[in-house]
This record gives structure tokens, C-alpha cells and sequence, in this order.
């Protein structure tokens, strides 16, 4: 039995999208860890993609995809805003570097296997009526 792990409700939401969309043949949730180099932590870690999908296209070809679903706010570099704490900044400045190294690894995996890396933010998800 496979267990699907789901860490927010948008990813609950993409889990069920998967279920009722018809081109997706199979999926599956934190599938495997992907190795990248934290620089934050400055080692190596592992990194578990939100989702593998594979899909048959428009062409009735086969396609994966490894997905992670992310605030929108996440993909863009941090900002110093008047009021924000230094703490804050701080916060957001190595989660962003975490993540752009986790997603660097992700695409690197991605071109090696022939899949596609997407990153879905509450843009794609409410777009496509997720």
C-alpha cells in the first residue's frame, strides 16, 4: 500500500486533481529524496519533491513531471520592507537559498531522466481549478 503524504491543503488539492484527471496515468507523493548540497547548512541533504506525475499528453505520449506546490511569495527573492524585522529577513533569505539549491538538484535530476521540473504556486493551482 502506498501512503500519500500531504503537508498542506494545496497539496491535498493537487493530490485530488490527480485522482479525477484523466491524463494523469499514475502519481505518487514524496516518491524518493533527491541529494543537493544545503548551502545554508553547507552539507549535503536530501531532498523528497511534493509529487511525480505522469501524464499522457495531447499526442498520446507519456510524460513525467516531479511538481512541488510553493507560495508564490517563495519563488521570489526576498525583499527589505520597511517594518520587517531583521529576523525576518534572515528567515527568508535562507529559505530561499535552501530552496533555489533544492530546486537546482531537482532540475539537474530532471534533465538526466528526461522528466520536467514544475514548481505550482496558488496561481497554477487556482488556475487549472485545483
Amino acid at each position: 500500500m502506498e501512503y500519500v503524504v500531504c503537508r498542506s491543503t494545496w497539496e491535498e488539492k493537487f493530490a485530488r486533481w490527480c485522482d479525477l484527471n484523466s491524463s494523469v496515468i499514475t502519481w505518487s507523493s514524496e516518491p524518493f529524496a533527491i541529494p543537493y548540497y544545503d548551502p545554508v547548512k553547507q552539507k549535503e541533504r536530501r531532498y523528497f519533491i511534493d509529487f511525480l506525475v505522469k501524464c499522457k499528453t495531447k499526442k498520446n505520449e507519456t510524460k513525467v513531471y516531479l511538481i512541488e506546490i510553493k507560495p508564490y511569495k517563495e519563488l521570489m527573492l526576498p525583499k527589505k520592507t520597511k517594518g520587517k524585522s531583521k529576523k525576518t529577513m534572515l528567515y527568508e533569505q535562507t529559505t530561499s537559498l535552501t530552496n533555489r539549491a533544492k530546486w537546482k538538484a531537482a532540475m539537474l535530476y530532471c534533465k538526466k531522466r528526461g522528466f520536467e521540473f514544475k514548481i505550482f504556486t496558488e496561481k497554477e493551482l487556482f488556475e487549472k481549478g485545483v
